[in-house]
């Protein structure tokens, strides 16, 4: 409560800060330019109206295009982001961010996953930094610092053209060196191999890490959320240094999500929830899917050298009522994650980084 009424007190506060905002309607994001298009998407339906009438309100993306959302010359920092498109497009768009004079991204994730929608079947999530209203207004509140420069694209890996409606909101002012550079990574398991999904591989410190989201698929029958997360940092290798007691307890939940008469019991919540839970619909989605994000904002996961964090796929196997033991049982499950931190490098190298998808590798099926 303190820290909000903080927080709230601070908007009274002069920022010393000079607010911008980059859209459709002003590319550049540059004072005074914004609503001036004469040519755009809602032309025809702004005809009777003319200029400063809504008439470029988003962008086709043409399958194999790469769009420039915004290019940004510092010191300054990202506030917030809002985009929106036609949910077929969550899986095939693929949003980057580049930070200073990098030509590597520093985030590479799906616009669906980036958002906690990985499944392209719409979830309501109301968090902190993280907020997907109806239907797919999607929103981030992640503060995203730079010093020279800042630049956002999205890739339509996809077969169709796609329409993206965009905002970007930031401010200019003086930025700490000290400041770290925020980082996204999207890594699936089509199947799960040995029981281990890994979420981040080794990246070099220091840095801290903000986030997990999960977008789970259940290829076996029974509960599959027995499987621990676990963080290995600052010299570990065969034993982690934190390890959690199971998937849901991570992401805050307990006893498989389940309360009894109701099944699966969504939840979103400021920092953690298991926002998504979709049934099987007896003909062509035959497997039930889920997802699940935890924002470590309180409790940020500080590492000096390097960090790397998997998660298990080990569900429990038949045994219960049927005079068998209790027992767990390692799965193949479809697994993608998004993992979000913050780094001293404003690009990791390529080798910290996984392959960027391509549409099979992001494909909901």
């Amino acid at each position: 409560m303190t820290a909000h009424i903080n927080e709230l007190l601070s908007l009274a506060q002069p920022s010393g800060w000079i607010s911008r905002s980059i859209s459709a309607e002003n590319f550049s994001g540059a004072p005074g330019m914004g609503g001036r298009a004469t040519e755009g998407f809602g032309a025809p339906a702004a005809s009777r109206l003319g200029q400063g009438w809504k008439v470029s309100p988003c962008i086709l993306i043409d399958p194999g295009e790469t769009a420039k959302i915004a290019e940004i010359a510092g010191p300054g920092v990202i506030r917030h982001l809002w985009f929106t498109t036609h949910y077929s497009a969550w899986r095939s768009l693929l949003l980057r961010v580049y930070w200073e004079d990098s030509s590597a991204p520093a985030v590479e994730v799906p616009l669906g996953d980036f958002f906690c929608n990985g499944w392209c079947v719409f979830s309501q999530v109301a968090s902190q930094t993280v907020a997907a209203n109806p239907h797919g207004g999607f929103n981030s509140y992640w503060a995203m610092p730079f010093q020279r420069a800042a630049r956002m694209t999205l890739e339509n890996v996809g077969t169709e053209a796609a329409n993206v409606y965009y905002q970007v909101d930031y401010a200019l002012g003086d930025v700490p060196d000290s400041s770290l550079y925020f980082h996204g990574q999207w890594r699936r398991s089509r199947v799960v191999q040995d029981g281990i999904h890994t979420i981040l591989d080794d990246v070099d410190g220091p840095g801290q890490y903000v986030g997990t989201y999960l977008a789970w698929q259940s290829n076996s029958p029974g509960w599959w959320g027995e499987g621990e997360l676990k963080f290995y940092f600052d010299g570990d290798t065969e034993w982690p240094t934190i390890c959690g007691t199971g998937t849901e307890d991570y992401f805050g939940g307990a006893w498989n999500f389940e309360v009894p008469g109701q099944g699966y019991t969504t939840f979103t919540t400021a920092y953690l929830g298991l926002n998504q839970v979709l049934a099987p619909d007896g003909l062509y989605a035959s497997q039930q899917r889920f997802g699940m994000y935890r924002w470590h904002v309180p409790d940020p996961i500080s590492f000096q050298k390097n960090l790397r964090v998997n998660v298990q796929a080990l569900g429990i196997g038949p045994g219960q009522g049927n005079g068998l033991p209790h027992r767990y049982r390692v799965l193949q499950d479809d697994v993608a994650s998004t993992a979000l931190f913050y780094s001293a490098k404003p690009a990791l190298g390529e080798a910290q980084r996984p392959p960027a998808p391509g549409l099979l590798d992001m494909e909901v099926a």
